[in-house]
């Protein structure tokens, strides 16, 4: 099981990332094709190639096809989405927002499952790119959609354990190449 070959290459010092990473997938109460979603969707998001190379198969294995194509699309929109309205928040001008972004997102609108789903998958990825603007809009839509507070919370559980993983896991095969 490639989870395990991931908890077992934490290192020691990082055991609370091991414990967490067993706990966020293993022990998980969200449905398959959501926890899936949102562990393809921040393992694409971490940047870390060990953190994706471990979980995609198992991804792969628990998505239908759609759900799979789904969490990509979900973290690659995000990814575009994320910059540009962090910037746009984070810009002193608040002109800024009265312009119109101008960028396609269709597959928001559209995504191949679920809105609930692709929404949750979006708001991890915003998580860990730290959008607020984001996290607040997609975070409005799935609560008025009747998700729960908990339901939320276990989709950014997951972005915060697989970032970290992936942080440390990255600046360990550096540092054991130095």
């Amino acid at each position: 099981m490639a989870l395990d070959d991931l908890k077992a290459a934490v290192p020691a010092y990082a055991k609370d990332l091991k414990l967490n990473l067993g706990s966020v997938i293993g022990n998980s109460e969200l449905p398959q094709q959501q926890l899936w979603g949102t562990v393809l969707a921040c393992a694409i998001a971490s940047r870390s190639p060990r953190v994706l190379k471990e979980l995609e198969p198992e991804a792969r294995e628990n998505l239908k096809p759609e759900a799979y194509e789904a969490a990509k699309a979900a973290a690659a929109v995000m990814a575009m989405n994320n910059v540009y309205y962090r910037t746009r928040h984070l810009l002193s001008d608040p002109e800024y927002g009265n312009l119109r972004a101008g960028l396609r997102m269709n597959v928001i609108g559209n995504p191949g499952v679920e809105k609930a789903d692709f929404e949750l998958w979006s708001l991890a990825v915003s998580a860990i790119n730290g959008c607020g603007m984001c996290l607040d809009s997609h975070e409005q839509v799935l609560r008025k959609a009747g998700v729960d507070r908990e339901t939320v919370q276990e989709a950014f559980k997951i972005a915060s354990v697989l970032q970290a993983v992936g942080t440390t896991l990255d600046a360990e095969a550096v540092l054991d190449q130095a």
